[in-house]
């Protein structure tokens, strides 16, 4: 079970209601409706101290949508340590450009398929050993 920290619930809700341009495109036409694969993306969801950009449960994976603001040699260190403690919890974590989603989608959505593959493959195996398969 993932810490869920309630003082960041309405942080979360703002930033729903809020979404980059990137954010949106990446949500409505990869995300949403479970479009990738059948599975289900949360928005903003609220993890640890962090909110995830966007969350899938059943593979424990974080997509983060990363602005210009994310180039900052402290914003670099403060992602790493965030990607860091978010591992800890199993949770590997994706990180795209505004300028990836918005001008190259395709290639995201290829590249985001293929890790999508992966993490599935490997959350079965994580499974199988956890039941003694």
């Amino acid at each position: 079970m993932l810490p869920f920290n309630k003082n960041l619930k309405e942080k979360a809700r703002k930033l729903r209601r809020n979404m980059t341009q990137a954010e949106k495109q990446i949500w409505y036409q990869l995300l949403a409706k479970d479009r990738l694969f059948g599975l289900r993306f949360l928005r903003q969801k609220p993890i640890d101290q962090y909110i995830a950009d966007f969350y899938c449960h059943k593979l424990k994976l974080v997509i983060e949508v990363d602005g210009e603001s994310h180039l900052s040699a402290d914003a670099m260190e403060y992602d790493a340590q965030r990607t860091k403690v978010l591992n800890a919890y199993g949770i590997e974590v994706v990180r795209y450009t505004n300028e990836e989603i918005l001008n190259r989608l395709e290639d995201v959505e290829i590249d985001l398929k293929k890790r999508v593959q992966e993490r599935i493959f490997t959350v079965s195996l994580e499974t199988r050993k956890l039941v003694g398969d």
